[in-house]
């Protein structure tokens, strides 16, 4: 499929009469939407700062009559390079369409913008006793346009699920630069094909998204947290297959392989730091919510669960103050990652949660093959693992990519994913013959060429079409 590139100089001189200052082509605005969170740098010809709804049909509708590539974009907070102007083109910057227009107490719903940002939603819900829990680890910059354009997930999808479960309608521009509303505002509806749950998770080749009405619910009145340390990975995945099995459902598991745990080791109490002898240990954090007396029964069950399966030491954290400073352990693992080493690759691949622990014992096997380090943490209730792949030389980049495909084989092979929650963009759209069937690609291929016929709305994303350019 042909790739739309950048704007003339005549039609960027179109695009200015039609847009006035909300066209943006300085070096400093070009700059600042050439990156994400991924490490590719691709500048665009042009952003343009989109204001309304009218603003985004009218670009996409000069995209299609002079053959330019349109990239939406909300805080580029992406991993995956989703939200990058591969082949140059206006970057839709969707960032100033941030309101929240209404949370329904009655209804249990709120309509917003998608540039309003996730924390900002989160805390407008809970001040009327509601709860928005989609909760992805840059909730705080994130927004809730892009979080629905990847799908977004967090800690909390163990008990709550994606953003996908909580779009129950929206408003969007077609690539053709027509506008669709989808879904319906109440909590049912089967009529059609649910276009919503296509545009959601479709890192906007399909559509881009100017409303959306979304799911609430009751704000849950009490939460308490507790961390134990086990000898090593098998014996944490036990506990944490156990507290399931055993009918608790907890808002959040996590874990920290032994590699990590050595990075945050001093944030630790100093009765478990105690206990880190033996260089293989791991951690988890199961945190639980809902009345304060269901939380306290909980937590306490929990405990016992994790006494009787070795745990070496427990962390209780039954009070707001203590669950941040369990928290702080688990936050602090990427940033110290990255102050480590030179080449960083994230991957977020997901397998079965019985199968987390044989999917980290295979990577000492990986390291040692391609002179790399990777650090295992992520969500043990989900069995999304974050595996961070890393070297000290960045001459090593070609060797770090090599062992994250490995990965993601080695993910696949166990029933498992290459992506839980980043998504494939750029960085990850060459691995997606391993997982999707040629008969799958050539349908999902199909629904794209049928909405996009001229390949203008993000081009280049999801699909092996080409290695992606401009690494840092």
């Amino acid at each position: 499929m042909q790739h739309p590139g950048a704007p003339s100089p005549d039609i960027l001189a179109l695009l200015e009469r039609e847009f006035g200052a909300d066209l943006l082509t300085s070096h400093d605005a070009i700059d600042a939407r050439s990156r994400d969170d991924s490490g590719l740098c691709l500048p665009p010809a042009a952003v343009l700062l989109a204001r309304s709804e009218a603003q985004v049909a009218r670009l996409i509708t000069l995209a299609n009559a002079h053959n330019f590539a349109v990239i939406p974009r909300g805080a580029g907070t992406g991993l995956a390079g989703g939200c990058l102007a591969e082949t140059g083109g206006v970057v839709l910057d969707m960032t100033a369409m941030n309101r929240i227009l209404c949370i329904d107490s009655d209804s249990v719903t709120a309509t917003v913008e998608p540039g309003v940002l996730t924390g900002d939603l989160r805390r407008a819900a809970k001040a009327k006793g509601l709860f928005y829990p989609p909760d992805p680890a840059s909730l705080d910059t994130s927004t809730i346009g892009g979080n629905a354009a990847t799908n977004a997930g967090g800690p909390a999808c163990v008990k709550y699920g994606t953003t996908r479960d909580y779009v129950l309608g929206l408003s969007a521009v077609l690539p053709s630069g027509e506008l669709i509303q989808t879904g319906t505002a109440t909590r049912k509806g089967v009529v059609g094909y649910d276009l919503t749950r296509l545009l959601v998770g479709s890192e906007g080749t399909l559509g881009v998204i100017t409303k959306l009405t979304l799911k609430l619910l009751p704000h849950p009145a009490h939460q308490q947290c507790l961390a134990a340390v086990f000898s090593g990975l098998d014996a944490a995945m036990r506990a944490i297959i156990s507290v399931m099995t055993r009918g608790h459902l907890p808002s959040a598991m996590e874990f920290l392989d032994a590699k990590c745990l050595k990075l945050v080791g001093d944030l630790l109490p100093e009765h478990v730091k105690g206990k880190l002898v033996g260089g293989s240990e791991a951690l988890v954090l199961i945190e639980c919510d809902g009345t304060e007396e269901e939380t306290a029964r909980a937590a306490q069950d929990i405990e016992a669960i994790c006494r009787e399966l070795g745990a070496l030491a427990l962390i209780p954290a039954p009070s707001d103050a203590a669950r941040e400073e369990v928290w702080k352990v688990r936050r602090s693992v990427s940033t110290r990652i990255h102050e480590t080493c030179a080449v960083y690759i994230p991957e977020d691949i997901a397998v079965p949660i019985g199968r987390i622990a044989e999917m980290v014992a295979a990577l000492p096997e990986v390291e040692e093959r391609f002179g790399v380090v990777i650090y295992a943490f992520g969500h043990a209730g989900d069995g999304n693992i974050h595996l961070n792949l890393t070297s000290p030389d960045e001459a090593a980049r070609p060797r770090v990519e090599q062992a994250a495909e490995e990965c993601v084989r080695l993910a696949l092979a166990l029933g498992g994913t290459m992506s839980g929650e980043h998504g494939v963009g750029l960085a990850k759209r060459h691995l997606l013959p391993l997982e999707i069937a040629p008969v799958s690609l050539k349908v999902q291929k199909g629904i794209k060429n049928l909405l996009d016929p001229n390949n203008v709305l993000n081009p280049g994303k999801l699909f092996p079409e080409g290695p992606a350019s401009g690494k840092e």
